[in-house]
């Protein structure tokens, strides 16, 4: 059967810039955005309430049994539910981000979040941003997107983010916690972070946003 939806797939590094580009690019071409790396985020923030150590196997199971996540758009602007509790704003906390990568390289949490995710996908068109969605979750995506910038800017960037939310950190904790999560996300067993052979390479480090929704826009 021939799939008739559209897919965009905007795989990269963290603090890339990927989930601002992949909003605008849903606003302007009116597809659904969904953010994969909010739905690991969501399932690190319930392992972390609920004690789950990601080497209890049999406690991970249970625990994704149990979790159920939702997206509502409103305004513009995307909220993810954990359980019907928003928890759009907890998810970026500073203790969620240092432990992101490890929850996210469970073969179990990624088989979970791919199905759920591949299930989004089925019907609408949408802009799907993460760290394996050209390769493992949309290998046969419409468009594929990798992007990158230097990890000096993708720590600034990160920073500024964490700063003008009122939270207590350096710019030093914050380039140890990038450096720490591209380690493992690179070099992680299960749909590890890697360019898909027909994917267009963006590289940002020096493009403001509308230069950068330009520049795919130009490649659709």
């Amino acid at each position: 059967m021939i799939r008739k939806n559209k897919i965009i797939a905007i795989d990269g590094y963290s603090s890339c810039g990927k989930s601002t580009l992949a909003k605008a690019l849903a606003e302007r071409l009116h597809y659904v955005y969904i953010d994969s790396g909010a739905m690991y985020r969501a399932v690190t923030l319930y392992f972390l309430r609920n004690n789950i150590s990601i080497m209890d196997v049999e406690a991970v199971n249970r625990a994704l049994e149990n979790i159920h996540i939702d997206f509502h758009n409103d305004a513009g602007k995307t909220y993810i539910f954990l359980n019907s509790e928003d928890v759009s704003e907890e998810i970026r906390q500073m203790y969620v981000s240092d432990y992101v990568s490890e929850v996210s390289a469970v073969k179990a949490v990624r088989s979970a979040m791919v199905s759920q995710q591949q299930k989004l996908g089925q019907c609408r068109n949408i802009v799907m941003d993460g760290r394996d969605i050209g390769t493992t979750v949309f290998p046969d995506a419409d468009l594929k997107v990798f992007m990158t910038a230097d990890p000096k800017v993708r720590a600034e960037r990160r920073y500024l983010e964490l700063k003008n939310k009122g939270e207590t950190t350096t710019l030093e904790e914050v380039f140890e916690n990038l450096a720490h999560r591209d380690y493992i996300d690179t070099t992680r067993e299960e749909s590890p972070l890697i360019r898909a052979e027909d994917a267009i390479v963006l590289d940002n480090s020096d493009l403001n946003e509308a230069q950068q929704l330009q520049f795919v826009l130009d490649r659709l």
